[in-house]
């Protein structure tokens, strides 16, 4: 996380440029050659495949990351919020919110002591201007009520006493965005910030966006929001000339429209390039057949002319093919696409008519013994093939419930029944699937580690094992890199390989899309729709709930406690 600590918009029209961008990890590069500009009132919108660079440009954006090559001018204030979060052990939410507040605070005591000193016959009211000018910009006198306020809408924890460390993950992330979106700054960068909000949130999020008097750069696969708040967008994915593409129109669908029509003509321009180099390869080759035989005529007859003639033909067609090729356009292999497998609904012998799973009035316990969920009298179960939307605002309950449901989660009071032999696989709602032992593993090694956990459970038919290849989430060199090395998109990949490695049954999936790109949140919401596996999905993502608005719902803020 990083912030400029004096605000200075009022002291003229602030823009951020990067000129000539290029990063790499260790024996890894991300960005090369990324020009960008963010002028005062416009919203940009950065998008991309998992590992495309997206987060590492937010990072040397806010001067988190130092780039290899080329330089980041940025001119006013700056609120950075990344994906990740890590707190300093004893910090709570009140040392947050005062951080927040204290360059406020400060603006006004010296537009204060500057009053109270303030000669009228021989002050400077060009100083004295800039500083009210600067409290004005910064709402000062509202400042304390603004991230009450923003605490508040995002559903985040509001007693200042709590440790952000003893937080979840989603409540460190609102305390931290509630905060950065009180301070009012010059430059706003997001990185997932829908991630962890619920539908309040969001709309509130998007208020505050659409509201934003200086620039907002915001890293999102959250297509309404993209749809609702951006002005423009920037797609890390190459374009035909190999560079990051700047799209102007606002709006995904837009962006989505401009982006299919350059992809349509880049192929159309490969396509017809390879056939005509097909064409010149048989004309060639056929030239230097002629060549080897001399094309000799019947003896007597003009010996060495058609001999000649064969190698005027080759030295031609070697001039076509080297200018085909010296103006070839060198297109890159397209990211890898879902190839989500033929799963099961049933194994053999089971009752088609009886569910899959069934749980009755789940009561789940937290570690310290506080209530996490209580559901009395209520009776949830699946059957084969069968479908479930979980939707409710963060705090009812929709993780426990799916983690009870899937078994990983014990009842303090109710029941849960399962088939046996029922394969369940899980997506969490953040990667917590693999082992810590596991981190420094490659993909590939650390997924064969957890086929063989299973195996030795026996919760894998090895007749039924997914490979991960064929799933189209990693390619081969991200499968070959540990898995600390690999972004937090391309984790998320991999868990969602780690759910369907054993071809399961059901499906427990919570807030699937969080970190995944556009293309893939599309592709899986496609195969959810056609799988014969039964699945169950909590999420916020709005367009996720439209495109399965005709499964049973099941929301949590209407249930009886």
């Amino acid at each position: 996380m990083a912030r400029s600590r004096l605000p200075s918009a009022y002291a003229g029209a602030v823009h951020l440029v990067a000129s000539g961008i290029s990063f790499a990890y260790p024996g890894r590069p991300v960005l090369d050659g990324v020009d960008l500009r963010v002028s005062d009132g416009v919203r940009l919108g950065v998008v991309g495949e998992n590992g495309s660079g997206k987060s590492t440009l937010l990072r040397v954006l806010a001067g988190e990351l130092k780039p290899k090559a080329g330089e980041v001018r940025r001119r006013g204030s700056l609120a950075y919020v990344p994906q990740e979060l890590t707190e300093t052990a004893g910090r709570t939410v009140g040392d947050l919110v005062a951080e927040t507040l204290a360059d406020v605070r400060a603006l006004a005591a010296r537009l204060e002591e500057a009053a109270a000193a303030f000669d009228h016959e021989t002050g400077d009211l060009r100083q004295l201007g800039g500083l009210l000018a600067g409290v004005e910009h910064l709402a000062a006198w509202d400042a304390d009520r603004r991230v009450d306020v923003a605490l508040t809408r995002l559903g985040a924890v509001r007693d200042h006493d709590r440790r952000l460390d003893t937080l979840s993950v989603g409540q460190r992330y609102r305390v931290r965005l509630a905060c950065r979106l009180a301070e009012r700054a010059d430059l706003l960068l997001l990185d997932e910030p829908t991630n962890h909000l619920d539908d309040s949130g969001v709309a509130y999020l998007t208020e505050s966006i659409q509201s934003w008097r200086g620039a907002v750069v915001v890293v999102t696969h959250d297509r309404e929001l993209l749809d609702d708040v951006v002005t423009a967008m920037f797609d890390l994915d190459p374009a035909m000339d190999g560079r990051p593409a700047l799209y102007g129109q606002p709006g995904y669908h837009e962006y989505r429209f401009a982006k299919a029509q350059m992809l349509a003509r880049w192929h159309q321009r490969f396509r017809a390039e390879q056939k005509r180099a097909a064409e010149l390869a048989h004309r060639l080759d056929r030239s230097y057949e002629g060549l080897s035989d001399e094309w000799r005529p019947p003896k007597g007859s003009q010996k060495h002319r058609r001999g000649t003639r064969a190698r005027i033909h080759v030295k031609a067609a070697d001039r076509l093919v080297e200018k085909l090729e010296a103006e070839a356009v060198d297109v890159p292999p397209p990211p890898p696409a879902l190839a989500f497998p033929d799963l099961p609904a049933l194994s053999a012998g089971w009752d088609p008519g009886d569910p899959l799973v069934e749980v009755r009035s789940p009561h789940v316990l937290a570690p310290d013994g506080a209530t996490r969920l209580d559901l009395p009298g209520t009776r949830l179960a699946v059957p084969p093939s069968g479908r479930l939307l979980v939707t409710g605002p963060n705090g009812t309950g929709k993780s426990t419930l799916l983690a009870a449901f899937a078994g990983t989660l014990p009842l303090a009071r109710g029941t849960r029944t399962a088939r046996d032999g029922l394969r369940v696989g899980v997506v969490g709602q953040e990667s917590d699937a693999v082992a810590p032992e596991d981190a420094r593993r490659s993909a590939f090694d650390a997924y064969a580690a957890h086929a063989l956990a299973l195996l030795s459970r026996g919760e894998l038919d090895p007749d039924h094992l997914v490979p991960v290849a064929a799933l189209g989430l990693l390619s081969e060199e991200e499968l070959e890199r540990p898995l600390v090395e690999l972004s937090v998109g391309q984790k998320r990949r991999f868990d969602l390989a780690l759910a369907l490695l054993h071809a399961p049954h059901l499906l427990v999936l919570d807030e699937p899309t969080n970190h995944l790109s556009v293309d893939v949140m599309d592709a899986l919401t496609t195969a959810l729709l056609r799988t014969s596996a039964a699945v169950v999905v909590a999420t916020h993502d709005r367009r996720m709930r439209t495109d399965l608005a005709d499964w049973p719902v099941l929301d949590l803020a209407t249930v009886p406690a």
